[in-house]
């Protein structure tokens, strides 16, 4: 089973909100999915990231495979936390 790290979308209509979930790579986006990892929300000045890197790692460690977008996301964190 190959599993991706990526968004699962819920919250109202034009107001998006996002899960950071770990999931089948064959499961639709919002399928079922294997452990939630963290959420993120883009509409909010700055966008709100909250995110268990420490599961998050874990994941990638055992050969999950983070989306594009998940990626960015993560760098991003890792930029703030250097500063």
């Amino acid at each position: 089973m190959a599993v991706k790290i990526r968004l699962q979308r819920f919250g109202a209509h034009k107001n998006p909100q996002y899960r950071i979930v770990a999931s089948d790579s064959k499961s639709p986006r919002d399928g079922k999915f294997l452990e939630v990892l963290g959420t993120y929300n883009p509409v909010a000045n700055p966008a709100i990231v909250n995110v268990n890197l420490e599961a998050t790692n874990k994941w990638i460690n055992n050969g999950a495979q983070p989306t594009q977008t998940v990626k960015n996301i993560l760098k991003s964190l890792d930029a703030k936390s250097t500063k």
